[in-house]
């Protein structure tokens, strides 16, 4: 039984061609993809020393991982920065810093507005408000993809669901943006990160007090009402709510459209199809392929032995859903973009009790803001000189993707062209 790092042992594995997995450098932002692939056939309990961190990148053992809280617990946070891990954790992360039965109890005061049937009765909302961000932009002929679209897609839907003001959306956006933003190398947050934090808990503590004294048809007016053991919300505790719901809401669902706009560039055939016919197929496919949601963080309960490495009581799991989602003991071919694929398998939401709670308005929002923009574009490209990747331990996508498009001779009509 191996206890320190199988780097140091005699592997057959040079230590000068070990890769380093370290989810805060600007490198493996790039394209962790082919880090990823040695990890899973070489350490598939993979250590970072210099960060005191282990990971593992194998489908099956990251979704045993993510179906067994009670040894891979949330309860000191879902992220590695220092700052963010502990037993404090929930301040920041709320209920995604929780095991059950504390996260389910919490969890369920707003699952409704998530459910499957809810999320059907929305397409038309969604429809119209995709349309309200592209419309305008098809008019210029070249624009930002990543930030004018698809970023702004789901930030729109999420706050209009919890009752922020539509002239206030773009400003909610930007802030959310920071959030998450780290330097190369860096564990802490930048000074422009902190400083939206600060502006987005202070705009959050406004909005709960005005909808205190005129409460409204939306989430936070229900988050309002609601009772925990008896008691109701504090008002920290509905803050970490908005908090949770916009950055959850949107951060991932924009970043994988965009890496499907990316995708689609890259293989003309893939674009060619996901504009005329398929946009569910190249959101599945996207969703598996690159997405967004690359890395969560666990803490191991006890100690555990998994392919012969010792997991200590107390150790810190980085665990790779975007990494499962390529191992070819899954997916035949798993390097291949193919909208023929069979994708019932991805990881990309999780699973177990911390499944994304917004997995299925998030599908929703990706499929209607491609199939909306393949209804009047015929042809697109990308100007790469000047795209722009996010940098995020947590998150893969572009911060900007400068577009420019053909548009079709006359728009394809689509379900619910009226809605209002």
């Amino acid at each position: 039984m191996r206890t320190d790092s199988p780097a140091s042992q005699d592997n057959g594995i040079d230590a000068a061609d070990r890769p380093l997995y370290d989810p805060f450098s600007w490198e493996l932002h790039e394209d962790p993809y082919p880090v990823y692939a040695w990890m899973r056939e070489n350490e598939p309990v993979y250590r970072n020393e210099e960060r005191d961190f282990w990971a593992l990148s194998r489908h099956a053992d990251v979704l045993s991982a993510l179906r067994n809280p009670k040894l891979f617990s949330s309860r000191n946070g879902i992220s590695l920065e220092t700052e963010l891990w502990g037993p404090e954790a929930y301040k920041t992360s709320f209920f995604l810093a929780m095991d059950p039965p504390e996260h389910g109890r919490l969890r369920s005061l707003v699952s409704s507005g998530f459910s499957a049937r809810h999320v059907r009765g929305q397409e038309a909302r969604i429809r119209k408000a995709a349309r309200e961000r592209l419309l305008p932009l098809l008019e210029q002929g070249e624009f930002d993809f990543a930030g004018d679209y698809a970023a702004a897609l789901p930030n729109d839907i999420v706050c209009d669901m919890v009752g922020i003001p539509a002239a206030d959306w773009d400003l909610i956006r930007a802030d959310t943006d920071l959030l998450n933003m780290r330097e190369d190398g860096e564990e802490t947050r930048p000074p422009g990160s902190v400083q939206a934090a600060l502006r987005l808990a202070s705009y959050f503590v406004a909005h709960v007090n005005e909808l205190r004294r005129r409460p409204g048809d939306d989430l936070t007016s229900h988050l309002l009402d609601v009772r925990v053991d008896g008691r109701p919300l504090t008002d920290s505790e509905i803050v970490a709510f908005l908090f949770l719901l916009i950055t959850a809401g949107n951060e991932s669902t924009g970043k994988v459209i965009g890496n499907a706009w990316y995708h689609g560039w890259l293989h003309p055939d893939v674009k060619r199809a996901g504009l005329d016919h398929r946009p569910g197929d190249w959101t599945m496919e996207t969703l598996r392929y690159d997405s967004a949601s690359q890395m969560v963080a666990r803490t191991v309960t006890e100690d555990t032995v998994l392919h012969d490495v010792l997991l200590p009581a107390g150790a810190r799991v980085a665990l790779l859903p975007a990494s499962g989602n390529r191992d070819r003991r899954v997916f035949e071919d798993p390097d291949r973009y193919d909208l023929d694929r069979d994708t019932g398998q991805l990881i990309s939401f999780g699973h177990g009790p911390h499944f994304c709670l917004g997995a299925a308005l998030a599908k929703l929002e990706i499929r209607i803001a491609l199939e909306e923009i393949g209804a009047h574009i015929s042809d697109y490209e990308i100007d790469m000189t000047y795209a722009r990747r996010v940098h995020s331990p947590h998150q893969r996508g572009f911060a900007v993707l400068p577009t420019s498009v053909t548009l079709r001779a006359k728009p394809r009509a689509l379900p619910e062209q009226d809605a209002h």
